[in-house]
């Protein structure tokens, strides 16, 4: 279908725009917006403020406000990172899109690891470096430069009604979520819902999202000892916790790699599904060592997508350069459980426990703490929006959309269809392949960013002159 002259306007707006776009993501990846314990509070305040500011220079909200929202905890109530909530009426009859994105990023981790500064924006080729450059201060700047341009380009014809949710702790958990969106949930009412926090198939094909994990993580701790003893008066007759940790450890898994804890539930995806990667796009895009190979059983899209995942995240042992000959009384490690479409996370806990203490070797004592559990989610692809959005992505990208799963978890979807079950669900984002989102060297490959944003400026568009 031929672009119509006013969506020529948005596509040439986005054009216009877009040197301005790329500036404000570098604004923001100078931020170092971490919001888990011990780092700094107020970096996470001026990253909201940030963001809050770029909405209101638009000139196109009744408000824009930073806002936080009070939850329990297992020791009374604790308050939440600041988000960031922006709203304005859709003209009679139009609907209501609300965009989703987060301004928290992870930690940096090793500065040596990285081959520019984390929080210095550093272009490189087509891609700027940086932590949170992708995931998911793309996604913010993403939404910002497509009102803009829809904004410009339409004038008064920009009819949709327009929410904005940037959360300030996705990365750290989204402790605050659910009371957030229940204290603002009037301001968040809407027919669609456009998450961008996803990605894509290659810096030249889009994606829809269809299929998420949930997730399930935990501290385990593996205690043998009252207190340590030395190796050499004890080792080969008393088991120290790194042995029993090991042990136990190795019971999650079989021969294969693939997940061998009984109750775990594997989805059999949906009908007509995604076919996903193939093993050389596995290999490629996970940077696999020569000889190494994939683990797991069945096709890559299921073990990605549709079967359980566990992954030890960290280990709190003494490092080798403050290694002793001395037996550990115990160990603390990270679990993270990926559960399947389709299991609800807290069974799959319940599951993964069960197994660790049947399984503790030699009486070896196991305590787990700090759980946080999220949903999986299947996507509804057979609404109008899901329609609009991939005429919005073919047009914006120059490339038909393709269907895929993410193997990694956004929880709040739940909670998002729970609390606005009459809104359709979009699950977009500027990622590609060689994001290296979470990792050192993380990187906004631009023109991904560019498609992106044309791509949700459409969307407004047409929005715009739809009745619902």
């Amino acid at each position: 279908m031929p672009i119509e002259p006013r969506e020529r306007a948005v596509l040439d707006a986005v054009e216009e725009g877009f040197p301005a776009a790329v500036a404000a993501l570098g604004r923001l990846v100078r931020i170092p917006s971490v919001a888990f314990p011990g780092f700094p509070e107020e970096q996470v305040r001026a990253s909201a403020e940030a963001v809050a500011a770029l909405l209101t220079e638009t000139g196109l909200f009744d408000e824009v406000q930073v806002a936080t929202a009070d939850y329990d905890t297992a020791s009374g109530r604790a308050t939440g990172s600041p988000a960031v909530l922006a709203r304005r009426a859709a003209a009679p009859g139009r609907p209501t899109v609300l965009l989703y994105a987060h301004h928290d990023v992870q930690p940096a981790g090793r500065d040596d690891l990285w081959d520019t500064p984390p929080f210095e924006p550093t272009l490189v080729g087509e891609r700027l470096h940086g932590r949170g450059a992708s995931d998911d201060k793309a996604g913010v700047v993403a939404h910002v430069a497509a009102i803009r341009a829809a904004a410009q380009a339409l004038g008064d014809g920009l009819e949709v009604g327009i929410a904005v949710f940037v959360e300030g702790e996705e990365e750290a958990g989204s402790a605050s979520f659910d009371a957030f969106l229940e204290a603002n949930l009037e301001a968040l009412r809407a027919d669609v819902i456009v998450v961008a926090d996803s990605d894509n198939v290659s810096t030249e094909v889009p994606a829809l999202t269809s299929s998420l994990r949930g997730n399930a993580t935990a501290n385990l701790t593996v205690s043998t000892l009252e207190h340590a003893s030395h190796s050499g008066m004890f080792g080969g007759a008393v088991p120290d916790a790194m042995l029993a940790a090991v042990r136990l450890l190795a019971t999650l898994w079989d021969e294969d790699g693939a997940v061998a804890v009984p109750g775990l539930l594997v989805s059999p995806g949906p009908d007509g599904g995604p076919a996903g990667p193939s093993t050389a796009d596995l290999a490629r895009d996970a940077a696999l060592l020569p000889g190494v190979r994939p683990i797991g059983r069945g096709t890559v899209a299921e073990r990605l997508w549709y079967r359980p995942a566990i992954t030890v995240t960290g280990m709190d042992v003494p490092d080798v350069l403050n290694a002793s000959n001395t037996l550990l009384p115990s160990v603390r490690l990270r679990l993270s459980l990926r559960v399947a479409p389709g299991q609800d996370a807290a069974e799959a806990f319940a599951a993964l426990e069960a197994h660790l203490r049947a399984n503790a070797p030699f009486g070896a004592h196991v305590a787990l703490d700090d759980v946080n559990l999220g949903q999986p989610f299947l996507v509804d692809q057979g609404g109008w929006a899901a329609e609009e959005a991939r005429r919005a992505m073919a047009d914006g990208w120059g490339a038909e959309p393709e269907l895929t799963g993410i193997g990694g978890s956004i929880p709040f979807i739940s909670t998002l269809t729970r609390l606005l079950p009459e809104a359709q669900i979009l699950i977009t984002g500027v990622e590609d392949p060689d994001t290296r989102a979470h990792s050192p060297n993380e990187s906004q490959h631009l023109g991904v960013l560019r498609k992106a944003v044309a791509a949700e400026a459409l969307l407004l568009a047409r929005l715009s002159s739809r009745t619902v």
